[in-house]
């Protein structure tokens, strides 16, 4: 009996495919494909805190240093080639993904359905109240409406009206027209979403079937767990029986991990390719977003780089390792270092607050160098008028 022997893919390598899958591996510099960026990671998460930019725009330009914030809300507002909807949190999705996103707002529907978080939903009646008062008024955001919170005080409590917007949109009764200072403006799904994709009948097996061969090809190798949770719109069982029917369009490997020990993943059948044609990662250095795609899955980013990171946003000032919003240092595809920097636009200055170099990486005066290139590049990215240190 034939025994097929997985292929080996040293860490170092599997560092590299997955950044340059990522859109981190090149220089970030070059004429601006902003679509094209967002359809090379699939979707791009939304935030709402701003301590430097908001994590979309900080996102973006680092795949791209020309992007500029307005461009992302005109792809969304004017050109309709990106709509909101949630993958693992808010994000913006190409459009011509539509097709294979439906069956997300049915799982996200039903869901609901039974949220005892989603308890007070207006019935189908008072939501068709809502709805024909945006067909009449045109896209209205949540401060149009009136109702109250039922039960004040409580975490995540909302008036009745946010319940029903929210709720139609997870179901795609709505979409998000536009945003006006993060504030996002409702309109008929039919309205923002084009009948030729609206009408566009594609089989849930074929869904799940796109879903699992876009998350692998935008990971480059990953485990059945990491697929599920790139899209977060299929489920467990659905990935492994997936992975089972696809056998002739994947390709079984081993892959390094940052302490040399080796885990069973699954890759495209062209990962042999795919490896030959990877670059030297660019030597500049990108300070990294907390929700930039590459970190998003700690369990993923540990493994590969050694890196050890945590959101810390929400822990308790005291329980804090490191600070409020500290974001990795990446060279090459090594992290060596965090910072933590805040943008203050009414005093026109990046201030960097803390920064720490990697345990056992002994900074050079050319990395310094060029931390310092990055901060002034973020610096003219924000719009204020220099880089301040704090001691």
């Amino acid at each position: 009996m034939n025994l097929v022997i997985p292929l080996k893919i040293q860490n170092k390598m599997a560092r590299k495919l997955w950044l340059e899958s990522q859109g981190l591996c090149l220089s970030p510099t070059g004429s601006l494909d902003l679509l094209g960026i967002i359809k090379k990671l699939g979707f791009v998460q939304l935030d709402s805190i701003q301590v430097v930019s908001r994590a979309h725009h900080h996102i973006l330009w680092s795949r791209n240093k020309n992007y500029r914030e307005p461009m992302l809300d005109n792809l969304l507002s004017n050109e309709r080639s990106i709509f909101e909807h949630f993958t693992h949190d808010a994000s913006v999705i190409p459009m011509e993904f539509l097709p294979f996103w439906k069956r997300q707002f049915h799982r996200k529907k039903e869901k609901l359905d039974h949220a005892k978080w989603f308890k007070g939903l207006p019935d189908k009646h008072e939501r068709e109240v809502i709805k024909n008062r945006i067909d009449r008024d045109g896209p209205l955001s949540t401060h149009a409406f009136d109702t109250k919170v039922d039960s004040p005080g409580k975490m995540w409590s909302r008036p009745p009206h946010k319940l029903a917007l929210d709720y139609m949109w997870y179901a795609g009764e709505l979409a998000t027209s536009h945003r006006i200072n993060f504030n996002k403006y409702y309109d008929l799904a039919e309205r923002i979403f084009p009948k030729t994709l609206r009408d566009l009948d594609v089989s849930d097996k074929d869904q799940i079937n796109w879903l699992c061969n876009a998350a692998l090809d935008r990971m480059g190798f990953g485990l059945p767990s990491e697929l599920q949770q790139y899209w977060d719109a299929v489920s467990v069982k659905e990935v492994n029986a997936w992975l089972i029917g696809t056998q002739a369009n994947i390709q079984e490997v081993e892959v390094e991990t940052s302490e040399g020990q080796w885990i069973k993943a699954v890759a495209p059948i062209n990962i042999e390719d795919r490896l030959a044609a990877l670059k030297q990662p660019t030597s500049r250095l990108h300070i990294i977003n907390p929700f930039d795609p590459v970190i998003r899955n700690r369990k993923r980013l540990k493994r590969l780089f050694g890196f050890d990171y945590r959101v810390e946003m929400f822990v308790p000032a005291t329980k804090r390792i490191w600070g409020y919003y500290v974001f990795p240092i990446l060279e090459g595809h090594q992290f060596i270092g965090r910072i933590e920097i805040k943008g203050d636009r009414k005093k026109s200055v990046l201030k960097v607050i803390n920064f720490w170099p990697e345990n056992g990486i002994s900074w050079s005066e050319n990395q310094y160098k060029k931390l310092s290139l990055e901060l002034e590049r973020m610096q003219r990215f924000i719009g204020v008028d220099k880089v301040k240190w704090h001691n």
